[in-house]
């Protein structure tokens, strides 16, 4: 049987699909540093309400978006 921790594992960045690493109560981007927090044991995986990385003022301007590597209409 999964554990929480297992299900969390297997959660990806919705921008680059990249691996996601735990801290504290939160997830964040082992590519780009966007951090998804996690509110009652559920992953807020939205990137309109992430906290972007520092240096970042908008979605456009993460390191996966700014490359040209993931498209981003928002």
């Amino acid at each position: 049987m999964m554990t929480k921790d297992d299900l969390i594992g297997l959660l990806v960045c919705p921008m680059g699909k990249k691996p996601l690493h735990r801290d504290g109560e939160s997830l964040k981007c082992t590519h780009c540093g966007t951090v998804f927090t996690i509110e009652n044991g559920i992953p807020n995986m939205l990137i309109e309400e992430a906290k972007l990385p520092e240096g970042c003022s908008t979605i456009a301007e993460l390191k996966c978006v700014a490359s040209g590597e993931v498209k981003y209409d928002g």
